[in-house]
């Protein structure tokens, strides 16, 4: 009868350790299903493994649309510099001007407006690479490499 005793004592003992833990894991699990509808740690982890994989799909598709952007964005017109000046003595201001405009590759045109008492004339130029095929005069140079610059 001692050793039965000792048996149910010692069982009793687990019992209550095993019950312990069970209540801590059962703690534990609502704690991760905390804010779910759900009550299975299972049904949880479905959820979160779902949203996980549909950001995955919004990651994709920014990327996508990134990569479409920044190839027109190269194309863009977006390199812009202008230098005023005047170059006739018998005019008043800097109304002149050489406006250069290019893409990220150094591809555009410079304008020129030379404005004097008797008209105003304009002349366009186009520039590859950064490169102009004619001669520019010093305004029209300094317009494009500000323009290279950006």
């Amino acid at each position: 009868m001692a050793v039965l005793a000792i048996v149910i004592v010692a069982v009793l003992v687990l019992l209550v350790v095993v019950m312990r833990r069970l209540g801590g894991l059962t703690r534990r699990l609502e704690q991760l299903t905390r804010g779910s509808d759900e009550s299975s740690l299972e049904a949880v982890l479905g959820q979160h493994l779902e949203r996980v994989r549909k950001v995955v799909r919004d990651v994709d598709a920014v990327a996508s649309r990134t990569t479409a952007l920044e190839a027109e964005v190269r194309e863009s017109l977006g390199r812009v510099a202008l230098v005023r000046y005047n170059p006739f003595d018998d005019t008043g201001g800097n109304q002149s001007f050489a406006l250069a405009i290019l893409d990220a590759d150094g591809d555009g045109f410079v304008i020129s407006s030379l404005h004097a008492r008797a008209g105003t004339r304009v002349y366009a130029k186009s520039v590859v690479r950064g490169r102009s095929d004619v001669a520019l005069s010093d305004e029209e140079a300094e317009a494009l490499r500000q323009a290279l610059a950006r």
